[in-house]
């Protein structure tokens, strides 16, 4: 009997004019699209325009962005490193949400300068845990991001890229499906 996929929500955090975001984002659900293990929804911030003062009022695209998060078995954040940190619209949708990341695995791809967004990621997996959201350990970094990738979007050098997404993407998918099991036989208490 085959397991059902892990429903994987691809977040793109920048909403930056100009970003490269999206170019990072593609060649990641490219790589995630060849795995039968997986769904793909993705959700772009510069599209799904959150509203930056939290209030208990949601509006139509919290609501909307809600229900897709709370689908999700699993997460990926592509998030470029800003002043050492991560974008203000992800820290946005991260509080407008709670209950949406629990008992969830979260891995990152993450691009930038030197150092390919790393500093960024540390401090997101700070915050996921007192989300009680669980990050794997491997993540995909891009220093240097804009010589890495081809016009046409596709890397310069797959071969260790796609390798160590893979390798995410196994982790995702094992602790998606842990976690999922574990809630269907007793719900998580935050």
């Amino acid at each position: 009997m085959q397991e059902k996929p892990i429903r994987l929500a691809l977040i793109i955090a920048s909403t930056r004019q100009g970003r490269f975001a999206p170019t990072v984002a593609r060649w990641f659900a490219a790589e995630a699209a060849k795995r039968d293990d997986l769904t793909v929804d993705l959700i772009d911030l510069a599209e799904e325009r959150l509203p930056d003062i939290l209030s208990d009022q949601r509006t139509e695209a919290v609501s909307r962005v809600s229900a897709r998060l709370l689908r999700a078995d699993a997460f990926t954040i592509v998030t470029p490193e800003y002043n050492h940190s991560f974008p203000a619209p992800l820290k946005t949708l991260i509080d407008w949400h709670s209950q949406e990341w629990h008992a969830k695995p979260i891995g990152f791809v993450s691009y930038g300068g030197i150092s390919g967004g790393l500093r960024a990621v540390e401090q997101l997996r700070q915050i996921f845990a007192e989300l009680h959201a669980m990050t794997v350990r491997d993540s995909v970094s891009f220093a240097g991001v804009w010589t890495l990738f081809k016009p046409d979007g596709g890397l310069v050098h797959p071969d260790q890229a796609s390798r160590t997404a893979t390798k995410m993407l196994n982790e995702l998918v094992w602790w998606g499906r842990a976690l999922r099991d574990a809630k269907s036989k007793q719900p998580y208490a935050a």
